[in-house]
């Protein structure tokens, strides 16, 4: 079904889930993934980033290295870009590694978020032909507990979904 991956992370904690989906996904599937990062520039910042360097290659590392300890072959690479540039950053490299599809974090904005929010998922949909996945949003969790079984329940749900 899916050889190839594209996660496209940032550091909030939607990310964090994406890479848990991904993985569950890769382990069922045997996928590789590769791990994007885009660094936004500040608007008028004249080149300046969201985030430094090192910062951006720590939060790809971190998520290989996770993908890696649940079995998963996988690399990543950080890209930059305008904060409207990157759904297309996004495409182009995911038709660069022939992903077979896209995976993305989930953000639920409510009201005045809505309106200030640059609406990745959704410009990504509309920019490539290719499946573009959505990570469940993060839930609010108090203990290691419930962690472990909505993991469990992601698991179970991957499985009905690839049967």
């Amino acid at each position: 079904m899916f050889d190839r991956l594209l996660l496209a992370l940032d550091d909030s904690p939607a990310g964090e889930v994406a890479t848990l989906f991904a993985a569950a996904l890769a382990r069922r599937t045997g996928a590789t993934v590769h791990v994007l990062h885009v660094n936004e520039q500040l608007v008028g910042g004249n080149g300046v980033t969201l985030r430094s360097h090192q910062e951006s290659t720590d939060l790809v590392s971190a998520a290989v290295r996770q993908l890696a300890d649940a079995g998963v072959r996988a690399g990543g690479s950080v890209s930059v870009t305008s904060y409207r540039g990157v759904p297309q950053r996004i495409v182009t490299t995911a038709l660069e590694r022939s992903a077979d599809a896209i995976v993305l974090g989930s953000t639920r904005n409510r009201r005045l978020g809505r309106l200030f929010s640059p609406q990745v998922r959704e410009r990504t949909t509309r920019l490539t032909a290719l499946p573009v996945l959505t990570a469940p949003s993060p839930l609010k969790v108090t203990s290691p507990a419930e962690v472990g079984d909505w993991t469990d329940d992601l698991g179970h749900a991957l499985d009905s979904l690839l049967k």
